[in-house]
């Protein structure tokens, strides 16, 4: 196998001393898209050899690779067995199942199997806090990245937001804010992360994961290290992951005791640290009562890392949310839109459901990754008026739902608005949140939030 040779500098040490990789290694890197560039990036600059495989023909990132790295072996179409046997590590990327039989052979041989995390961690100068969860993961990355800023600290965020982690890497940042996934931390041995949480559990990637448990305990990989631990006492799941000889902060919407909770303090509600009152939450930007548990953790996270109170509150006070999560979009006849397409499992649709207290126009549907739909009938029969139903699980949810509430099928996203306005009354409020991946019909959740957006601005026909 013809290996690439770009030698543009030298291995970590610590590469080597981790995971055995020098210059003679082979390595084969699993995934192409925009991790795997970043790791093949990663790998010419430390002067390492390397090829690439991907199951697609033409995956995300090829036409840059080609350019880039003209002399690496390329691998398509499919999982090449030769190119598995010659390989002295396995570098994944976290798309890719780690099931395969090509991939579970190499375990056997004893080969390395890594991802890009490993890689980080293993050259990482600067500390590191690191935020997984269900859902809320994103907005609380970005919040400790902009609290980190406001507290005047050199920040870089992303990982499985936004920039891969390898491409953030730099001499002159003081922290490092990552949003992790479970498949990027399926394959985490050295995450020694400053502060950790888990934000919540509930089903997603069922496909993926044997049950719950299976992933829960993926998440759970995050509090590897001796850093301070923070988590969630609503989440029975999660407040179990407690290591009683760790720093640890609680955060809670319901319990006082909680190190970060809400108090009432003069007749309002406020965000506390234990008894200190820290803000009140009509100050809060965030839209949801769901954000109002996104904003204690991110609270006990920058804390955690010491930053100072006055940089935290003046980050939640102007902070209004990212796009596509319970995103308001526009009110019309007395409808207000709500655009929630980043709610891609059950978890994020309740979330999206409980935090409003107006009756719902729900549009649903997708992808559903092997999830139980008849989880959402609690919250649906409390919440719901009417379903509208797309994409390629809508069948799925109409089996477990349709009973409580009307349902229409749609097949588009324009008739999904359309159907939508036909069924709201003034007071309603239309929410996509589909409990589903949208990649059964769209590029991604951005796409499918920008056409529901769009669509929903365009009015009545």
């Amino acid at each position: 196998m013809s290996l690439s040779a770009a030698n543009q500098g030298h291995p970590s040490p610590r590469l080597e001393a981790d995971f055995g990789v020098t210059v003679h290694s082979a390595l084969l890197i699993v995934g192409l898209g925009k991790t795997g560039l970043s790791i093949a990036r990663f790998l010419a600059q430390h002067g390492l050899r390397f090829a690439i495989t991907d199951t697609r023909e033409n995956p995300p990132g090829l036409e840059a690779f080609r350019d880039e790295f003209p002399d690496a072996a390329v691998f398509l179409g499919g999982f090449n067995q030769p190119a598995f046997e010659a390989s002295s590590h396995l570098i994944m990327s976290p798309g890719v199942a780690l099931d395969h039989p090509f991939i579970q052979a190499a375990q056997r041989r004893g080969v390395h199997l890594m991802g890009d995390l490993d890689l980080f961690a293993a050259v990482c100068e600067a500390p590191i806090l690191a935020v997984t969860g269900a859902n809320g993961k994103s907005t609380v990355t970005t919040l400790l990245g902009l609290m980190g800023e406001a507290d005047g600290k050199k920040v870089r965020m992303g990982g499985n937001l936004g920039t891969p982690m390898l491409e953030l890497l730099s001499r002159e940042t003081e922290l490092y804010v990552l949003e992790l996934s479970s498949f990027q931390l399926d394959t985490s041995h050295r995450l020694e992360p400053l502060a950790a949480t888990v934000l919540n559990i509930s089903p997603d990637h069922m496909d993926r994961y044997q049950d719950l448990g299976a992933y829960a305990k993926s998440k759970q990989r995050i509090f590897k290290g001796q850093g301070a631990m923070v988590l969630n006492r609503d989440d029975p799941v999660v407040a179990a992951m407690l290591e009683p000889s760790r720093e640890t902060f609680w955060f809670s919407v319901e319990d006082e005791a909680a190190d970060f909770c809400l108090r009432e303090v003069s007749g309002e509600t406020w965000l506390c640290h234990r008894e200190h009152p820290v803000m009140c939450r009509r100050d809060l930007k965030l839209h949801g009562g769901h954000n109002v548990a996104n904003a204690l953790a991110a609270l006990a996270m920058g804390y955690a890392a010491g930053f100072s109170e006055a940089a935290m509150v003046r980050t939640l006070s102007s902070f209004k949310g990212l796009p596509h999560r319970t995103e308001w979009v526009e009110q019309s006849g007395g409808v207000d839109w709500i655009n929630d397409s980043k709610a891609t499992n059950i978890g994020a649709c309740v979330a999206a459901l409980q935090g409003t207290d107006q009756p719902v126009i729900l549009i649903a549907g997708g992808d559903g990754k092997g999830a139980d739909f008849r989880e959402l009938r609690p919250v649906v029969a409390r919440k719901v008026r009417a379903l509208v139903l797309m994409g390629r699980d809508a069948s799925k949810l109409q089996a477990a739902l349709s009973d409580l509430v009307e349902t229409r099928m749609v097949d588009t996203m324009k008739e999904a608005v359309s159907a939508a306005r036909s069924l709201a009354l003034p007071g309603d409020v239309v929410l996509l949140a589909p409990a589903c991946a949208s990649l059964d019909q769209y590029k991604d959740y951005q796409e499918r939030g920008r056409l529901f957006a769009e669509e929903v601005r365009k009015g009545a026909p």
